[in-house]
């Protein structure tokens, strides 16, 4: 009976320990360009997953504590930012290349068509792109609000967010727990807080917390901060904004 019973255990055990997270390790590479084959200093280096980063050196290498299938986010201004899922064999080979590419080729080609105005109102009215986005306006309030394209639900989403703004913020902070507990992770590392503070464009911010630009912009809306804050603030002072709100909502969310 006794031999019975240290088999089971010995098999949860095994089991246990086959449900491990991956083991992390440090992982060494060279970010290259893509044209030229050259590497590429002081590009940031993000571990999305473990929330921290590092930067590249003269030589183009970097080394970051990694596990399989987490994932890399390369950063450097003026190149199409990556994400790179990392396999076994960047730990087995010395030689893994990140190439990144610039920007200017990265671009699909855009068409500039201009207006064909005659310098006859009624036929140049008609040939006016039309703004498909509608504006909603309550009395008793100065302002209207983008409803977007008009469907049923437009009005319904308007409305919600001024007479009730705590549900869209329950919303967008209940839905995504698991990254609003990086904040905090974010806050500490010095490399991703130098990267967010050179950027402006929240899409690092948005790989890092897993929200859309909008909903970025719904949390510091109905967290009342201005318009020109929201619109001219680097991402680091967006992430501060962001965390300040979300300390205040779960305050107010206890004392319900």
């Amino acid at each position: 009976m006794r031999k019975i019973l240290l088999c089971i255990f010995c098999f949860i055990g095994f089991i246990g320990f086959s449900q491990e997270e991956p083991e992390s390790l440090d992982l060494s590479a060279v970010v290259v360009n893509a044209q030229t084959e050259r590497p590429m200093e002081s590009v940031h280096v993000v571990n999305l997953n473990q929330v921290f980063g590092t930067i590249t050196n003269e030589k183009g290498e970097f080394t970051i504590r990694a596990a399989v299938n987490d994932t890399l986010y390369f950063s450097f201004l003026g190149f199409k930012s990556q994400k790179i899922r990392v396999t076994n064999d960047m730990f087995k080979f010395e030689d893994t290349k990140i190439s990144l590419t610039e920007l200017a080729y990265a671009l699909e080609e855009v068409i500039v068509r201009p207006y064909q105005l005659t310098g006859y109102l009624e036929i140049d009215v008609k040939n006016l792109p039309i703004n498909n986005a509608y504006q909603y306006s309550i009395s008793g309030l100065s302002v209207g609000y983008e409803g977007g394209n008009k469907n049923p639900s437009a009005v319904t989403k308007v409305l919600g967010a001024i007479l009730n703004p705590a549900d869209l913020l329950r919303n967008l902070f209940g839905k995504k727990p698991n990254q609003m507990r990086k904040l905090r992770q974010i806050k500490e590392d010095d490399q991703i807080r130098n990267l967010l503070a050179s950027k402006f464009d929240r899409e690092t911010l948005t790989e890092l917390l897993q929200l859309e630009k909008v909903d970025i912009q719904d949390i510091l809306n109905n967290c009342n901060y201005s318009k020109s804050f929201i619109t001219t603030a680097n991402d680091l002072q967006i992430l501060d904004a962001i965390s300040s709100c979300y300390e205040e909502y779960k305050i107010l969310n206890r004392k319900k």
